[in-house]
Order: structure tokens, then sequence, then C-alpha cells
């Protein structure tokens, strides 16, 4: 651990060989830390390319150097095909999709390196586009933060001149109220990545600061061509990490291999086609299932027969809907609907029951470029989402991430689920 200024706290960075982490590093040094470069390795061993692992490492490398700070390499390739892999193998023979980032962040990057190493640091810096935030004023010890009144409050956004040299960047105690701090939104809509972000504890979000959150990707891209940084003009990566240049068709084919099916047209009941087996196609897919006469978008799949239902037209509303169910959802801070009672048992003020008629949010269901403004409510099967604008492509087992409704803050997220009566 590289020992900074007296006071200052020591900072782990988790440094990918982008230019976005590299940002990271230079913002961090030009306020004075000198923190520890750590490269998570956890790409498929023997492969051609391990998420292009060498050219990243070498990446990392020069900008440590760039600084005159120490990298490590942290091998997690285990921890995550036991954790991440397995879980999206399972989602996929179940007929689900899964999302393997969202797991890995929780699971890997803020969870088995935290375990592993990030503990004995102060905070772990990243170069995911997110904030922190924290309600302003702060709130009264015992009050409560709900929905509602975050419209009407200022949310403090952290920036590096905010973390102090002795103290937490914002107050570190957990639940809305209490100091509390929030998984805010990047200033960046475009870039984004809360919602990958949204399965993370309490816990994970007080450890980690996001020092580029606050700037657009042309400000960071700048930054680095200025600083003249080695990844200045990288391009960003795509796909899923842990895959690197291999197909992912071909890894569901080693895992699941092949079984021929049919496609068959919702509409008209006829057979269409044929697939390889249900788990190579998603609801809302559009390319890739070999169909004449389009577009053919996917919108149902029968895992026990293993058929492919589609939809044909770029205007067919059999690939919209308008509502989904969220199940074992996932609160980072803390329910904001939850009710609270004080010191003698009785309930407090609280939202529960205007929940139950409806209450004003914004979400996502797959990592895009905008949110959607809707309504949840929440009963015996769980919380629901509804939109009045049409939503295309639900897919049972990706995420449905939560925000306010003018989407300052994410309270979390929970796999979307298929109701039980449809």
């Amino acid at each position: 651990m590289c020992p900074n200024s007296k006071g200052m706290k020591n900072i782990a960075v988790l440094i990918s060989g982008g230019v976005d982490s590299a940002v990271v590093v230079h913002q961090l040094c030009e306020h004075g830390y000198k923190p520890d470069l750590h490269y998570i390795k956890i790409g498929m061993e023997g492969e051609d390319s391990s998420c292009s692992a060498e050219e990243d490492i070498e990446l990392s490398q020069a900008t440590a150097r760039k600084y005159g700070l120490k990298l490590e390499v942290t091998d997690l390739q285990k921890e995550y095909w036991e954790k991440v892999v397995g879980y999206a193998i399972e989602r996929v023979k179940e007929g689900l999709t899964p999302n393997p980032d969202v797991m890995c962040n929780r699971l890997i990057k803020f969870g088995a390196f935290e375990e592993r190493i990030g503990k004995d640091y102060d905070l772990v810096a990243t170069g995911h586009y997110a904030t922190r935030k924290a309600p302003l004023p702060a709130p009264p010890v015992g009050g409560r933060v709900l929905p509602f009144l975050l419209n009407d409050v200022e949310l403090k956004t952290e920036t590096l001149e905010d973390i102090a040299l002795e103290g937490e960047a914002l107050p570190p105690t957990g639940g809305a109220g209490r100091g509390a701090i929030f998984l805010g939104t990047a200033k960046d809509p475009v870039k984004d990545q809360t919602d990958f972000l949204a399965q993370l504890t309490y816990e994970q979000l007080q450890h980690t600061i996001f020092p580029i959150g606050h700037l657009m990707k042309e400000e960071v891209r700048d930054i680095a061509i200025r600083a003249g940084l080695p990844s200045a003009r990288r391009k960003d990566s795509q796909g899923i990490c842990f895959l690197g240049k291999i197909n992912y068709n071909d890894f569901l084919r080693r895992f699941l291999g092949e079984q021929e099916g049919r496609i068959i047209d919702i509409e008209t009941g006829k057979v269409v086609g044929r697939h390889r087996g249900f788990w190579f196609h998603t609801i809302g897919q559009r390319k890739g299932l070999g169909l004449s006469g389009g577009p053919w978008f996917v919108v149902k799949k029968n895992v026990k027969k293993n058929i492919v239902f589609v939809a044909r037209g770029w205007d067919t509303q059999l690939q919209y809907g308008h509502d989904f169910r969220l199940a074992d959802m996932h609160f980072i801070t803390s329910n904001p609907w939850e009710e609270e009672t004080n010191e003698e048992g009785n309930v407090k003020r609280g939202e529960s029951e205007l929940i139950k008629k409806g209450l004003p949010i914004s979400f996502k269901i797959r990592h895009v470029d905008h949110f959607m403004p809707g309504i949840i409510t929440l009963d015996d099967e769980g919380y629901h989402i509804h939109s009045d604008e049409p939503i295309q492509g639900i897919a049972p087992g990706q995420f449905g991430c939560i925000y306010d409704a003018e989407h300052r803050i994410c309270y979390g997220s929970g796999e979307i689920a298929i109701y039980k009566d449809r």
C-alpha cells in the first residue's frame, strides 16, 4: 500500500486498461493522492482473449509507471466462474435472460475483491459513470427521507473535493434519514451505469467512490488526451467482459449444446423456421433468427417444448408491454416505502399505503441511454411497474432498475419475473 500524505486516505483504484479508470487515477493524483492500482483478472483461462487481458494489463502498467504507482493483478477467475458464470448458465437453462455484469459488480468487483483486498483501504475508486448523493440539508437524526420529499430536497453530488482529510466524504451511517447516502445517476445520461450497480449493498456503496461520475464522456476523453494517458484514445469495451473475443452463442453452446426446435409465428400458429436451442434467444431479439420476410421479434419462449415464438413487423404490439413484476427487490440504502415506528411503537409517516395505490418513479429494464416514467405499486405478489409508454422486449431474468421520478437517485433493482396468472 503506497503511503499518502499525513491524514490523507489510502485509496485503491480498480483499473481496467480503459480510458475511464485511467482518468480516475489521474484525478486522484492531481488531488494529491497516491492510490494503489488493482487489475482484476476474470477472463476465460487459455482462450484467445481474456477480455483483451494482455493489452489491458500493459496499459494499466503504463498508467502506473506514469504516476509512479504500484499495480497489482488480482486473479478472481475461480470466484467469477463459481458465482457469476454459474448464475448465468442456470438462468439461461431456465429460459431467462441473465445479466452477468450486474452480478459481477456485486459479487466480484465489490464482493470478492473487497473481502480479499479492498477491506484494507479507506476507499475503493472505480471508473463507473455513477455518483454518490446525499440530501441537503442533512435530515435530523431519526428523520426520514421519503421519495416525495427527495423531490423537494437538494441533493449533494460528491466530487473529489469533498473527500475530507479525515472522516468520510459523505456521512457513513446507513438508512434513509440518518445521514444516508444514495447511489446517484451520472451527469452523462448516455454513459450512466447505475443499472449495473443497482445490486450493490449499502456497505459496498459506502466504501466506493466514483470520481468521474460528474463528468461527461467527452470531458473524460479530453482530460485523458491532455494528460497524455496511455489509453486516451482507446475505444470503449463492448459486450460481456469475460467473453473477450469469444462469441456469446459459442459460449452457450459449450455448456448447453444444441437442440433443434420450432420457431412459431405467435399470431398464425405456423412454423416459420427452426432454431438450435431456445437458450440462444431472448425476448425482444431481432437479429440472428435466420428468417426471411421480417423483421421478426422473439416475443415468447416455451422452455419445456423448446419452442421460440416470434411476431412480425416493426409495429407489432406483441413485442411491447406496459407492465412487469420485480422478484426479490433489492434496495441499496433502504426501502423508501417501508413504514417506520417510533419509540412508542406507533407507525410514523410513511408511504406504504400510498404505494399500494401507485407512486411515480422512473426505471430501466436494460442498459439504455434513457429513463422511462412509470408507476410502482406493491401487493402480495411483490412490486409491479406500469408504464403508459410501451416497453419493448420485457425479458424475465433481466433486472428492472428503479429510480426516483426525476431519475436523480437509484433505489435498487429486482429481477423481472413472469406474472403467475399470465
